[in-house]
């Protein structure tokens, strides 16, 4: 998958994308729900808008713990192909 323009989101925009509290967010991105955040500064962090639609995508389509994990899994692998390639 080719990434040409990443939208990162902050915090207060991923809360109201997704529904969730502060804590759901960090508690399932620990667990591989949910992709881990970006690290802009030591005190910022923001989530690429793609990933956060395809893991909403996915919740919405009723997927399972286990793919969700497996989505969240190659989301991650994919950041990390691209951030190699840069």
């Amino acid at each position: 998958m080719t990434i040409t323009a990443a939208r990162l989101l902050r915090l207060p925009a991923v809360l109201e994308l997704t529904g969730l509290r502060t804590t759901s967010i960090y508690g399932q991105a620990k667990v591989g729900l949910f992709p881990p955040p970006v690290k802009l500064t030591e005190r910022c962090s923001a989530w690429p808008e793609h990933e956060v639609a395809q893991v909403n995508a996915a919740r919405i389509a009723g997927k399972s713990a286990a793919e969700i994990r497996q989505l969240v899994a190659r989301l991650v692998a994919e950041r990390q192909q691209t951030a190699h390639a840069a």
